[in-house]
């Protein structure tokens, strides 16, 4: 059952989080304090502040946090739908919010404009994702998509699919994203030879693969800047 907590009561006005946030603004609020703000309320037993920072603590972090399913938010101990719904749709608007300086219309023009739309989607996560994106003649963006979710250390997609969905955008041309979520971006074996299969079937097909790019945590590696391509 969720209702307004009485112990926040017990927590100086000066230290809540929503006066605090109104006083000296977001930024200075820790990751537990924002969170409580997003939750509202805490449980008949702890306060929001306190639910947040137990959230945060039995979640691995706000890094784990962002990866976590509906039912995986609501085994934890006071995390109904609502709570979790509230959650996933703060993460959501800060995923949307870090992607929204580009305009609607995407240039790619280099390795750092792929890396910029797609790192924040990418680097928390705990599993490979392989997104291709489709780019039409003058290398506007067309479309983005999700083709594959591998598992901790491989991803599997076949140039079938990805060529399918390519010819279903008109695509001119392609780029190939994947993250590692070990946090380091250098390539394996696989992904060179998964790229080497892809721009084969490209050749074949007229649609080029312009690059594959590899993101880590705060870093990304290029193919073709690598020379791999």
């Amino acid at each position: 059952m969720e209702v307004t907590s009485l112990m926040l009561r017990e927590v100086p006005q000066e230290e809540r989080p929503r006066e605090r946030m109104l006083q000296y603004g977001a930024g200075a609020l820790s990751h537990a304090e924002l969170l409580a703000i997003l939750l509202r309320t805490g449980t008949v037993s702890e306060s929001a502040l306190r639910l947040a920072g137990r959230i945060l603590s039995e979640s691995g972090g706000l890094r784990s946090l962002v990866d976590m399913s509906k039912d995986q938010l609501t085994q934890i101990k006071g995390i109904g739908d609502a709570k979790a719904l509230q959650i996933q749709a703060g993460i959501e608007l800060g995923r949307r919010l870090a992607k929204s300086t580009f305009e609607e219309r995407v240039t790619i023009r280099s390795p750092k404009d792929i890396a910029d739309l797609v790192s924040e989607d990418l680097r928390y996560l705990q599993k490979e994702h392989f997104v291709c994106l489709f780019l039409n003649t003058k290398n506007h963006l067309l479309a983005q998509e999700t083709l594959s979710m591998g598992s901790l250390n491989a991803s599997i997609v076949h140039p079938r699919e990805v060529f399918r969905a390519a010819i279903k955008r008109s695509s001119a041309s392609i780029i190939c994203v994947h993250n590692h979520p070990s946090g380091d971006p250098t390539p394996s074996p696989e992904d060179i030879q998964l790229t080497h299969r892809l721009m084969e079937a490209g050749t074949i097909i007229g649609i080029e693969v312009l690059d594959h790019v590899i993101i880590g945590d705060q870093r990304f590696i290029s193919l073709k800047e690598q020379g791999f391509m």
